[in-house]
């Protein structure tokens, strides 16, 4: 089962440290390759990799367009950067860039790695900055992937292992760094929240997220912060 693969692989993650929390969103995919090393699952279709290399086969994904980014990892935010920053004064005079170097609250939030997970590259960029949603439900976009991405309505449909973890993301975000949530995806959200509770390997990413942030993501659950060595 995918939702295993995913166990599996928080286990092998890097055993939590006491560590101030990165800074930028380039010190935080260093240190997301540490966490997640040195082998591990990408969260949109369950796929291993290790280092930045796709197993394409074990996950069964098939390239939708763009084999080339779909045989790579790439870090992709749960909430998108532009939805962190597009209402910022510092992205209306020179968009994501001017954010990244100049607003130290936008800085934080996209460096949060609470937000941050390993994804297939062509799911990271056929994602974009959709929202999420349901979707009629239809198989092989992706080979057996079970997210689907609707382009003309602008939503992505993730797979059903994953679906409470983005809502406690969303909420985590929200609460953490000021952000609004449609009502539209506060019910989706809250139903996803409470149809996909938390699993092992969702409580076992949150304690080593939170040993490194320095604070876990309470919608998860506690962390503790005096186990971190």
């Amino acid at each position: 089962m995918r939702v295993s693969l995913i166990a599996a692989a928080c286990l092998l993650m890097a055993p939590p440290a006491h560590a101030d929390a990165p800074r930028t969103f380039q010190e935080a995919k260093k240190v997301a390759r540490q966490l997640y090393a040195p082998q591990s699952t990408e969260f949109y279709c369950g796929c291993k990799y290790n280092g930045n290399k796709v197993d394409m086969a074990s996950c069964g994904y098939a390239p939708r367009k763009n084999a080339q980014r779909a045989s790579r990892i790439e870090w992709e935010h749960i909430v998108p950067a532009w939805q962190i920053g597009h209402l910022r004064q510092c992205w209306q005079s020179g968009g994501r860039k001017a954010c990244s170097q100049h607003d130290e609250v936008y800085k934080r939030a996209e460096a949060d790695l609470h937000n941050l997970v390993p994804s297939v590259g062509e799911v990271n960029g056929d994602r974009s900055n959709y929202s999420f949603g349901w979707l009629p439900e239809q198989r092989g976009q992706y080979g057996k992937c079970l997210t689907q991405v609707d382009f003309k309505a602008r939503k992505v449909m993730p797979r059903p292992s994953i679906r409470g973890m983005i809502a406690r993301t969303y909420f985590y975000m929200s609460k953490q760094y000021n952000l609004r949530l449609s009502r539209q995806d506060r019910q989706l959200f809250e139903a996803w929240n409470k149809t996909y509770p938390p699993q092992p390997w969702e409580y076992q990413r949150n304690q080593r997220v939170g040993c490194l942030m320095g604070r876990g993501n309470e919608f998860v659950g506690p962390v503790d912060l005096k186990a971190c060595s």
